[in-house]
């Protein structure tokens, strides 16, 4: 028995940070009925790369049921409100204000249903002089500062993910769950809300911290702005290498066995991490000139005997490639494809997901049985 089966969540939802958590929810054994408009959820038309299926869709909307309603119908109204009596777990990312201009904002649902979670995910809260704007993705890592921290050193760059909302996502999901356990003691549900927002200025906390008591991280590209040496560089046969050197032995052992270069260990411009960060330049220089005469085999065996951290540099092409990766099979309405496996390893892995639905598919089981 999966660890959510009797759990029954309700999702009027769109995009990507609602439908990642009750993706989430229903890998669990939770029951998700997404609620989609007449034409569906935007992201069916972000792309058709999987076979004429959207990659985003196909990614977070497999195992779920979907209705289609139109929430200003009076009996589609009142469908929902008949799922809602038995539901659990109420998931909504509308614009602002549009599940409350429809009957479906959280406190008044919370007044009816005293045992329902509702989850309310937006782009910037519900409070403040932004909780009526506008949140996409590249808006939120704009707004929060994350572009100015990420890129190289002369120009900003977006994660290449969508990472405000996946951050949202599981934030969500965090917070229904811990729901779930509170109501299990008290009988009683309660009100969850996330923004964008909030999410990605947390995972800020530490560039934030470097602001405020002293001088903002610089972007580096594939450097660390604070360790050093921790980022990238090019080897004699073109491969990019990342090395990451947390502690002052392993810079010992890098010094010694790897760059053959046991003085650089005392150097005064490199003998602790803050003076190597100060000396970075000529730090790399010196790596620089070591690595461009190996190949990555030969560097490779070097960095394992002296248990130094190292990663290769990969494109999407070497990470579909990657012998670690695992995959899982999803039946689409196109057919079959392989997608990337989910991160949490369970002994009651099945080994595949459950489909992903049609637009509409479940609307005449699912009116029948709410009937």
């Amino acid at each position: 028995m999966k660890p959510l089966e009797d759990i029954l969540v309700l999702a009027l939802e769109q995009a990507v940070a609602a439908p990642l958590c009750t993706s989430r929810l229903a890998d669990a054994g939770a029951r998700v009925i997404k609620v989609e408009r007449a034409e569906g959820d935007f992201a069916l038309a972000y792309d058709d790369v999987v076979d004429g299926e959207s990659a985003y869709f196909v990614w977070l909307n497999r195992g779920k049921e979907s209705l289609v309603c139109d929430i200003k119908s009076a009996d589609d109204h009142a469908l929902i409100h008949r799922i809602l009596e038995r539901a659990d777990v109420f998931v909504q990312n509308l614009a602002p204000g549009a599940a409350a201009r429809a009957g479906l904002g959280s406190d008044a649902l919370r007044d009816k249903y005293p045992r329902l979670i509702t989850c309310d995910i937006s782009g910037y809260g519900e409070d403040g002089p932004y909780k009526d704007m506008k949140a996409y993705d590249l808006l939120v890592q704009a707004e929060s500062g994350l572009v100015s921290v990420t890129g190289g050193a002369q120009e900003m760059g977006r994660v290449g993910v969508s990472v405000c909302d996946i951050a949202a996502g599981f934030n969500a999901l965090v917070g229904i769950q811990q729901a779930l356990i509170q109501r299990a003691r008290s009988g009683v549900g309660c009100a969850i809300k996330v923004s964008l927002f909030d999410g990605m200025a947390d995972w800020m906390t530490v560039p934030y911290l470097h602001g405020v008591f002293g001088d903002a991280p610089k972007r580096v590209g594939l450097n660390h702005p604070s360790i050093a040496p921790y980022g990238a560089y090019r080897l004699g046969d073109g491969a990019l290498i990342v090395i990451c050197i947390q502690n002052e032995r392993e810079w010992m052992r890098l010094c010694e066995q790897v760059l053959e270069q046991p003085e650089m260990a005392n150097d005064t411009r490199f003998a602790n991490n803050m003076a190597r960060v100060r000396n970075r330049a000529e730090l790399d220089r010196r790596i620089d000139g070591v690595f461009d005469q190996h190949t990555i085999e030969t560097l490779k065996r070097k960095l394992t005997e002296a248990a130094i951290a190292f990663g290769m540099v990969n494109d999407v092409d070497g990470l579909a490639r990657h012998p670690q990766l695992r995959t899982w099979p999803v039946v689409t309405p196109s057919g079959e494809v392989e997608i990337v496996a989910p991160p949490i390893i369970s002994d009651q892995d099945e080994g595949r997901f459950a489909p992903v639905p049609g637009l509409g598919e479940h609307d005449a089981k699912i009116r029948r049985e709410f009937s």
